[in-house]
């Protein structure tokens, strides 16, 4: 299996990234999520990742898409529950990244928090699988999830204290949403050496033009170029 583990944040991908390298599966992370607000926020998640990923030696895809505005308006338009516009982005973004450049499988490190919305990332997941032609790999990685904060701490990696998206953001830290008195929804929520060109040329790479679709990192760390909007939604 060639597997393509789509990292929300540092601290989340430690333990099955651990778990996975000890089972000896090839997998490669990749960090693309959008719903990260603020930006400064979004960065520090991105940087705790980098470090996991330097200091582990492990594979990994940047992608620093960040369009707010179509993140947010999506949000307020789920007719379900804001969480089901975050995982289904994702979802869909991975499983079509991991078809279009030779993974045989997905998955994700969100299935680690026992503080997600558990069965419906499982069920997106599997939908945008299904859509895309390719597996996923389901874990469920919640029953070590004090294994993996022992193991972000450590590594000495930022810990996020809120899900991720502005709302959730605001209900952590709002002063009126701690006194319980809106009763609303609440979020409780690389690439191996050689073999860089097929899959960044798959990515959109054009040489031709001058244009580039990636920045090289360090030898293993890959950051692709930034989309103007949501991709895969």
């Amino acid at each position: 299996m060639k597997l393509l583990l789509h990292a929300c944040c540092g601290p989340c991908a430690c333990y099955p990234s651990q778990l996975l390298a000890d089972e000896g599966t090839d997998f490669t992370l990749l960090y693309y999520n959008p719903n990260i607000h603020p930006y400064k926020e979004f960065k520090r998640r991105l940087s705790a990742l980098r470090e996991l990923a330097e200091k582990q030696d492990y594979k990994l895809i940047i992608d620093k898409t960040y369009p707010l505005e179509d993140c947010v308006k999506g949000m307020l338009e789920e007719p379900t529950v804001r969480c089901a516009f975050c995982y289904r982005m994702r979802m869909r973004y991975v499983a079509k990244f991991a078809a279009d450049h030779g993974f045989t499988a997905f998955s994700s490190t969100l299935l680690y928090s026992p503080y997600q919305k558990h069965e419906l990332i499982k069920q997106v997941a599997e939908a945008a699988a299904a859509e895309f032609g390719v597996d996923f790999y389901y874990r469920d990685w919640r029953p070590y999830y004090q294994a993996g904060v022992d193991l972000s701490l450590e590594l000495g990696l930022y810990r996020q204290p809120y899900c991720g998206c502005v709302f959730s953001e605001r209900d952590r830290y709002m002063e009126w949403k701690k006194n319980g008195k809106d009763i609303k929804e609440s979020s409780t929520c690389v690439i191996k050496p050689g073999t860089e060109d097929k899959i960044l040329k798959a990515a959109g790479d054009d040489s031709s033009s001058g244009k580039t679709a990636y920045v090289r990192i360090t030898k293993k760390i890959i950051q692709l170029q930034k989309q103007d909007s949501i991709l895969y939604k």
